[in-house]
Order: C-alpha cells, then sequence, then structure tokens
C-alpha cells in the first residue's frame, strides 16, 4: 500500500531554519501524488556574515544536517532532497560526492543535492560551457561554487556575490535586485546564468529571465526539485518554472 497523498512519492526536504523561500518554492513545483516533508536544520541566526566567517557559519549548519536526516526518515521518505546549497559546493565535486554519500548512508535513500544538480540542468540544456554565477553568499563562497563547476567541464566567467548580511536577510532580497544582477552577468561570452542559495527567490525570476535573456538561466531550486523528480521517473512538464521543468 502506498501513502494516500504520497502515492508516487514522498520527499523528505532537508533545509536551513533559517529558510523560507524552499519550502514554498518546492511546494509550487509539486506534481500531484508527490508529497514533500520538510525537516529543518538546526540553524542559528547570524547577523553579521562576513567573508571571513561564512565558511565556518555554513560548516556549523553542516555538522547539523544528519540530525535533520534522522528526523525526517521518520515519515518514511522514498527520497530526499536538499534544500540549502552552499554545502554541496564545499571542495569541488569530491565534496559535493562525500556530502552525498554520507547522507546516504545515513539515509539508506538517495538524495538530490543542489550542485549536482544545477551541473545535471546544465548538461540537460546543452551546449553551455561558459557561466555566470549569482549568489547571496560572500566572495570567499563563490569562490567554491566557481571550483565545483571547473570540476564538472564548466568555466565560471563573471559571479556576483550578494554579500548578505545573515541567513534570514538572504530572503530580503528582491525580484528587482535580482534582476539587475542578472544583467550584469549577462554577455555574449556566457552561455548561462546559474543562481545558487536556496534562500534566495528566483524561480519565477529565472523563468521569466530565460525569455528576455534569450539562454538559459537556472535557478537552484528548480534544478533541486527538478532533479528529484526527474531520478524518480516522474516526467510531468510544469509551466511558469522555465525551460527546465517544461522541456527535460
Amino acid at each position: 500500500m502506498r501513502d494516500v497523498l504520497g502515492w508516487r512519492r514522498k520527499f523528505g526536504v532537508l533545509g536551513p531554519s533559517t529558510n523560507t523561500i524552499v519550502q514554498p518554492d518546492f511546494e509550487a513545483m509539486r506534481p500531484v501524488g508527490v508529497t514533500n516533508h520538510y525537516s529543518r536544520i538546526f540553524t542559528p541566526d547570524a547577523n553579521a556574515v562576513s567573508n571571513e566567517s561564512f565558511r565556518a557559519g555554513a560548516e556549523k549548519i553542516a555538522e547539523n544536517v544528519l540530525d535533520a536526516v534522522r528526523g525526517v526518515m521518520t515519515s518514511a521518505p522514498d527520497y530526499l532532497v536538499m534544500g540549502m546549497s552552499a554545502v554541496t559546493f564545499f571542495d569541488g565535486a569530491k565534496g559535493a560526492d562525500k556530502f552525498t554519500a554520507g547522507v546516504e548512508a545515513e539515509s539508506g535513500v538517495k538524495i538530490s543535492i543542489g550542485s549536482h544538480a544545477c551541473a545535471a540542468a546544465l548538461r540537460a540544456y546543452g551546449g553551455v560551457k561558459n557561466i555566470a554565477v549569482l549568489s547571496p553568499y560572500w566572495p570567499v563562497m563563490n569562490t567554491e561554487v566557481a571550483r565545483y563547476f571547473g570540476d564538472m567541464g564548466f568555466k565560471t566567467v563573471r559571479d556576483i556575490p550578494l554579500q548578505c548580511r545573515s541567513w534570514t536577510k538572504i530572503a530580503e532580497v528582491t525580484p528587482a535586485q535580482c534582476r539587475d544582477a542578472l544583467r550584469k552577468l549577462d554577455g555574449d561570452d556566457v552561455d548561462a546564468i546559474v543562481q545558487v542559495g536556496t534562500n534566495l527567490s528566483m524561480v519565477r525570476l529565472a523563468a521569466a529571465a530565460e525569455m528576455w535573456l534569450g539562454k538559459p538561466v537556472i535557478a537552484i531550486n528548480t534544478a533541486t526539485y527538478w532533479h528529484a523528480l526527474r531520478a524518480n521517473g516522474i516526467a510531468d512538464r510544469l509551466e511558469g518554472f522555465g525551460r527546465l521543468l517544461e522541456e527535460f
């Protein structure tokens, strides 16, 4: 017998307790028969995030991930979805693989993570070599993001770290600020733009930006949820979230 609401799949979603964007984003993209069961990673808000403190703060969050995994597994999910991106970019592709292996060993089920999902999305579009990156992070973290994408065969030619001063302030970045950043990142030398940072609201703006920029614009929440759906054989095409969910 299957869960009466999650009769196709039950997803356990892991996200920082300070994150207010990823949960509604994933709900908006949820097809019928799929349910999302959110487990919060305890995250003390930091009101003075800086270039010096960003990685240390993110690593502190990472230490609490397995507690959230153990909590959500009591709902017997079929699959896990990581709703935080920074920790999935640490130490390049090797670090992403290590993170994935640790969670899967603890849970006994597979997981989609933001870094690998974005790389898979770029490959799905095809023809992408040079990218630009938008993040709410600080420069020290954007360096890690560029390192990861380099390991995966993509060159980051330009990036903008919005340098948000707290975890909760990431959710306060406006669509207008993101739109202006996308315009600064775009250029003939860029094949695609990738937005990372799951507490940055970009899924609908990225879809609109694809039309006026004429190239892939990948929001990490879209990529991660798309990856989870496709990994579970759910091929529903969803409108309003860009070409990734509409075509691939």
